[in-house]
């Protein structure tokens, strides 16, 4: 007999070669392969008349064949099948290309169910290559609900289906029912058992909605459920606890007062470190409302117990331009701030490494150079992350372990909406910035077509001509003839030879070395360069407070938080600043207008969320939270916020899930764990 765990070879059916293919899907066991969910459905189990198809239509037709099939051998390596069949309502002709065996699958007189794309005329329909089944024999591919999986070169729908059926097969019984009776019965949820069959083979369109709607569920749940139970399991470490330092000696010392919203935070950071609990945060701010003032207070609170600070950042310029911010403002106060980057030269890199590690430094600001071997710590407190989406799980917990059990602090500029994030940044507690500091102007934003370039060419020259600087942003590094969009290599030479000669250009983009970016960038920073042009390599990162004009060019081709981050690039300083968007459509395109109307990342955060689905905010998934095999964040926030609140409740009634009804749930989370050790530390 099976069990769930069992691999996949010894599955009925499917052996050692078949089995092979199906690790290239990731599917190792019979658990694995029965949740090996479709990615779509083609309903095939209504059935139509040759008389009502029209051209483009896909659809189940029952026929009778009424000539003889012909095969025709056109040259070597082609071989086509032509007949025609008949209803009561007309005819339709057919063709297969390649499959000789159909000569003889489709006989004369007989009938069968086909389905497939309508080609040809209204008077003269023709499918091409439709998949078939005798009449007798319809409900294994045709007249059913059939799903469409994601496949690998070696596996054809057919026998992907086919393995999962026999896999279904042998889970009489096996399949667990990991949500409490409660929470099922709660929210109308289906057995699990049914969900699993009618995932795969639903019997009609209400069993599909049924199933996937409690295995939605059942997956936001169990994550919601282990990420409760990993922030449980990190409260209980203890936590490195400063003294009680008074918070309004760093307040007095400061050049401007911090906001309500940073001193809100700030107090939440203050109550975490004096907890006796390592800290485990996020602080989501919008570019510009003053994250880096609350990690500063952090680590000057540890500062002033003696302990230290590793602050990471993923560019060599921005480790250099926190370092700039912190010496800036926590020098007055004694506090000694050191930067650590890959280019600094041999004899440099020791000296910091090794006042490090004799308690002088009591913040150290760097890049991934602060994970190599060699950097130790006196008395590390405090590890901060900024753009912690930059970062993978592993590289946080990397620096971690330079210290025992530190407070952890990590920032993003990347405004996600608060249900997202909470599975995002799930092991974490979310501080949300929302509130801009005085002064800080809203910046102007435009969407124009192309009757608007040389307004803008020339908008470009009055402002530089005052002294300011200009981004040019485009989608692409390299000119695409398929698609007809601004490529930034050629875009520059158009710029720097006929448009703007007069002008200090510069290029930066991602495919350049790391040390010819930064020195692109520093120059800009410098005010040695007029204009960038660059790709979005420049969306996370560089206060350049001079900068006063972002333009945007194919502005369609971006997602709106994309959008959001790059327009945050300007209006960092006293200026008054602008961000013109090029796109077809200009300021009626629904992105554009939306951009126009707010400059509130949150608002557009979740705008974006509805407009794009999630694939902005899980991006290169660095995050390392379990892969989502059936839940769609775009389409069920409803779903989440319920399964959220359900897990939360269920967690405070049983904290440890020790209770014999939640057996099967603290299995699965176990199986979590252990499959993403790495995510869960």
């Amino acid at each position: 007999m099976a069990q769930l765990r069992t691999d996949v070879r010894y599955i009925k059916g499917i052996g050692e070669q078949r089995a092979k293919s199906l690790r290239k899907l990731g599917i190792n066991t019979l658990f694995d392969l029965i949740s090996y969910f479709p990615r779509a459905y083609e309903d095939r189990s209504v059935f139509r008349s040759i008389g009502s198809l029209l051209p483009d239509d896909t659809a189940c037709v029952r026929a009778l064949v009424v000539t003889s099939p012909r095969l025709s051998r056109i040259r070597k390596g082609l071989d086509i099948v032509k007949l025609r069949v008949a209803d009561e309502s007309g005819s339709m002709d057919l063709t297969f290309f390649n499959q000789s065996y159909v000569k003889d699958s489709l006989k004369y007189g007989s009938y069968y169910v086909f389905y497939g794309k309508v080609g040809g005329t209204l008077q003269r329909p023709e499918m091409t290559n439709p998949v078939f089944e005798p009449e007798e024999k319809a409900g294994s591919i045709t007249g059913r609900i059939v799903p469409i999986y994601r496949l690998t070169a070696s596996l054809s729908q057919n026998i992907l289906s086919k393995a999962v059926r026999q896999g279904l097969e042998q889970t009489d019984s096996l399949i667990p029912e990991v949500l409490p009776n409660k929470v099922r019965e709660r929210f109308n949820l289906s057995h699990a058992d049914f969900a699993y069959h009618n995932i795969h083979f639903p019997a009609d369109m209400e069993a599909l909605a049924l199933a996937r709607r409690r295995l939605v569920f059942e997956e936001l749940f169990v994550l919601a459920c282990a990420l409760g139970l990993l922030r449980s399991r990190k409260a209980e470490k203890t936590g490195i606890v400063p003294g009680n330092a008074d918070v309004e000696e760093l307040y007095a010392a400061l050049p401007f007062s911090p906001t309500g919203a940073q001193r809100r935070v700030i107090g939440e950071l203050m109550s975490d470190l004096l907890s006796g609990r390592p800290m485990n945060r996020l602080i989501q701010g919008d570019v510009g409302s003053g994250k880096t003032l609350c990690a500063a207070a952090a680590a000057w609170y540890v500062y002033k117990s003696g302990f230290q600070t590793a602050f990471m950042a993923p560019t060599e310029i921005l480790a250099q331009q926190h370092y700039n911010t912190l010496t800036e403002l926590l020098s007055p106060l004694g506090v000694r701030v050191g930067l650590l980057t890959g280019s600094l030269g041999a004899k440099r890199k020791r000296e910091v490494k090794v006042s490090l590690a004799l308690g002088e430094i009591d913040i150290i600001v760097g890049t991934h150079a602060l994970l190599s071997e060699g950097v130790d710590f006196f008395s590390l407190a405090l590890v901060i992350t900024d753009e912690q989406h930059r970062f993978g799980v592993n590289q946080r917990s990397l620096l971690t372990e330079k210290g025992e059990n530190p407070h952890v602090l990590v920032m993003s500029a990347t405004p996600i909406p608060r249900t997202l994030a909470l599975i995002i940044y799930g092991d974490l507690d979310i501080s949300i910035i929302d509130e801009l500091p005085p002064g800080r102007r809203p910046v102007e934003t435009f969407g124009v077509d192309e009757r608007m370039r040389p307004r803008v060419m020339k908008f470009i020259r009055r402002l530089v001509s005052e002294g300011r600087q200009v981004y040019i942003v485009c989608p692409m590094v390299e000119e695409n003839e398929a698609l007809n969009i601004k490529a930034a290599e050629k875009y520059y030479e158009q710029l720097k030879t006929r448009v703007l000669p007069d002008l200090r250009l510069a290029l930066v983009h991602g495919k350049m070395k790391p040390a010819d970016k930064d020195a692109v960038m520093g120059a800009f920073v410098r005010g040695e360069t007029d204009v960038l042009v660059a790709t979005t390599v420049i969306e996370v990162g560089v206060d350049v407070p001079n900068a006063s004009l972002m333009v945007i060019e194919n502005a369609e081709r971006f997602g709106l938080s994309q959008l959001h981050q790059l327009r945050g690039r300007v209006g960092r300083g006293g200026h008054k600043s602008y961000c013109i968007m090029f796109c077809e459509g200009g300021s009626e395109n629904p992105r554009i207008s939306t951009m126009i109307k707010t400059n509130d990342g949150f608002k557009i955060s979740e705008e974006d969320l509805k407009l794009r689905g999630p694939g902005d905010f899980f991006g290169s998934r660095q995050h390392g939270l379990p892969e989502m095999k059936i839940a769609d964040l775009s389409a069920d926030m409803s779903l989440l916020s319920d399964a959220q609140g359900a897990a939360a409740e269920l967690l405070e009634s049983d904290p440890n899930l020790m209770a014999p009804e939640n057996g099967p749930l603290r299995k699965r989370i176990e199986e979590l764990f252990e499959v993403y050790a790495d995510t869960f530390n």
